[in-house]
């Protein structure tokens, strides 16, 4: 009986010198600090851009180019959305040359078919809403126009895909304010309250009321979110309800070109997005730039962003691609666009596009 007592005491004793033993060795070990959190700039995401046949084509190869030379550690897809022969066109609307194709697989693109179903020919700026739902469901995206050169590193933009936005390098060209008619306020309050959407938070109250900064308005050059069917299935809802079904207060406005502005910050606002959900001068700055128009490009834009067009299209296979559409043969191999720059002091530029474009026409080197 003894015995045995000795033996569960002992028994007892090791377990509790083992219990120890493990304590002081978790003690040493601390515990690992929880990985930090993946920044939102770091998540993957595709880019699309739409192109077809004409001045469309060759500018998606300079935006390819350009996307490849500058942002090396993209490891997004870089997709180029082509709307497909129908109804809704009154041609063939498709990129032209296999050339072109050729290049464009060569510098990392993927063309994709969408159907145009709502617009087409009669409305082309609507292919950026039609095309998103050829991009893959549930994958975020960014969407550019071709007329854009990428002039740094995209991957170190820190998109935050749950909040969009768009870019704010426009001007204020919608609504266009009659005489006798509803001002601003009204227009852009017609058109939350059609939609069930709070137009009080939209509003920027730095700027005062009835001055168009005050309204969510946005150039549609750029916009991302984290899903394109998401994102473009609203946008196809509203445009179709602006231009089908406006309000009372745009009887008097021109909803052609301006539609896909016009229902782009609605569209933002209703997913949770804004205009300050991207630090400044990244997009429209430092790292993108929307030129438009090259005789614009020249005219306006930085040193920088001169030399990134010049040295992405210095290479003979693209060169010899580019030279089959005029504005780029004219403007940058044979000097035009160095004319067109030294019509302007960089440091006093107009403030207006149009003081630009009419400058230029007069001395006979607009081209588009």
């Amino acid at each position: 009986m003894a015995k045995t007592a000795t033996k569960a005491t002992k028994t007892a004793t090791k377990k509790t010198t083992r219990a120890k033993r493990a304590t002081r060795a978790t003690a040493a070990k601390p515990t690992p600090a929880p990985a930090p959190a993946k920044p939102v700039g770091d998540r993957p995401f595709n880019i699309v851009i739409v192109a077809q046949g004409g001045r469309l084509q060759y500018e998606a190869l300079i935006f390819a180019a350009s996307l490849r030379a500058h942002s090396p550690d993209f490891k997004g897809r870089l997709i180029v959305a082509e709307p497909q022969p129908g109804p809704k066109w009154q041609g063939d609307p498709t990129i032209r040359g296999d050339d072109t194709r050729a290049l464009l697989a060569e510098l990392g693109a993927q063309i994709v078919p969408f159907t145009s179903r709502h617009f087409g020919q009669s409305y082309p700026y609507g292919n950026k809403i039609e095309a998103l739902f050829a991009l893959p469901k549930g994958e975020p995206f960014v969407f550019f126009d071709t007329d854009t050169l990428v002039t740094g590193d995209i991957t170190t933009v820190p998109f935050d895909f749950s909040r969009p936005t768009a870019s704010l390098r426009r001007e204020g060209t919608w609504p266009e304010i009659q005489l006798y008619g509803p001002g601003y306020t009204a227009t852009w309050k017609s058109l939350y309250d059609k939609f069930g959407l709070d137009f009080d938070s939209s509003l920027d109250p730095a700027w005062p009321d009835e001055f168009w900064r005050r309204y969510l308005y946005f150039n549609a050059g750029f916009f991302f979110y984290d899903c394109p069917h998401v994102f473009g299935q609203r946008f196809l809802d509203y445009a179709l309800a602006i231009r089908d079904d406006a309000p009372p207060e745009l009887i008097c406005q021109p909803l052609d070109p301006w539609l896909d502005q016009v229902a782009l910050p609605l569209v933002i606002h209703a997913l949770g997005g804004g205009r300050d959900t991207l630090p400044p001068g990244l997009l429209d700055g430092a790292v993108t730039c929307h030129y438009r128009l090259f005789p614009l490009l020249y005219a306006r834009e930085s040193d920088r962003v001169i030399e990134v067009l010049e040295e992405v299209t210095s290479h003979n296979r693209i060169k010899k691609v580019l030279k089959g559409y005029d504005p780029a043969k004219f403007m940058i191999y044979h000097g035009r666009g160095r004319k067109v720059r030294a019509l302007f002091d960089q440091n006093d530029l107009p403030r207006k596009e149009q003081a630009l474009r009419n400058t230029i026409k007069r001395n006979g080197f607009w081209m588009r």
